[in-house]
């Protein structure tokens, strides 16, 4: 059985994704829906709250604002996860490389992305998104999106209580069944729309911040062939931008140190150091 787990904004899901799921699932499951209505929740505590009250072999969290388009993606799902048993999590969107630096988990070249996703845009049209999956229907990734994540229950494997607020849960979760030497793969068999965009505000930032420091030892992950310092170098210098951004310059400031120790010569330093003190 798989147990859906959706942290809902309102007391209640739409009746339409209720709808949605019970025609589209195709196996049993179980509907868990935690009331966050009132904000009593980080979304950490929502899911590991789901966690908690689920009785399925299988986890799946949902964003409460999609539509799932294909059929039978429950027997999919278990198809997966039965024909390897080393895999741990599976989405429909992620990347094959994580960098040490912070940065948002698609900061990469799209050689690196593996994306099968209708995504719709404020005052602007919905977008199909499909990158990757060249070879394959399933890709290894070492970072899946938040929009769509299904787990294999493993005793052990929570969401971080150290982490706050509604952001980089989707890199938790994929660091830890990597701690527990677990595969995560993407696969484009199933097709969602997303009716929502996230934003990088300062409390993404700061998250972001937050979730490297304690997954330190865990970064760089790479399972591509490219020059990992150069993308290192490239985030480092885009997160920085985005801190100053946000006035978080101390933040900048320390992130800027490990930049130098990365590149100790480059033009963006001497760029840096106006853009801090002024």
């Amino acid at each position: 059985m798989i147990s859906i787990v959706i942290c809902s904004r309102e007391k209640a899901i739409s009746q339409q994704l209720i709808d949605n799921i019970e025609k589209t699932v195709g196996v049993q499951f179980e509907l868990i829906v935690i009331d966050n209505s009132q904000n009593n929740y980080s979304i950490f505590e929502a899911y590991n709250l789901g966690i908690e009250k689920s009785k399925g072999e299988y986890l799946c969290f949902l964003h409460d604002d999609i539509q799932i388009h294909t059929q039978n993606w429950g027997k999919i799902l278990e198809s997966i996860f039965q024909n390897d048993a080393k895999i741990g999590l599976i989405g429909v969107a992620g990347t094959k490389v994580k960098t040490k630096m912070p940065s948002a988990w698609w900061d990469c070249s799209d050689e690196e992305l593996q994306i099968n996703i209708i995504q719709h845009f404020p005052n602007k049209d919905k977008e199909h998104w499909k990158k990757g999956f060249i070879n394959s229907n399933l890709v290894d990734v070492v970072i899946i999106d938040g929009v769509f994540m299904v787990g294999r229950k493993i005793d052990g494997i929570l969401f971080n209580k150290e982490l706050q607020g509604f952001h980089n849960y989707d890199l938790n979760l994929a660091f830890e069944y990597l701690k527990k030497n677990y595969k995560i793969v993407a696969t484009n068999e199933i097709l969602l729309e997303h009716f929502s965009l996230g934003v990088l505000n300062k409390s993404w930032f700061a998250s972001t911040v937050k979730i490297h420091k304690l997954y330190n030892k865990t970064l760089p992950l790479n399972l591509s062939k490219i020059d990992l310092k150069i993308l290192e170098f490239k985030n480092g210098v885009k997160f920085i931008e985005g801190l100053i951004k946000v006035k978080m310059k101390k933040e900048a400031f320390y992130v800027w140190l490990k930049l130098i120790g990365l590149k100790p010569k480059s033009k963006f330093h001497f760029k840096l150091v106006g853009d801090l003190f002024k």
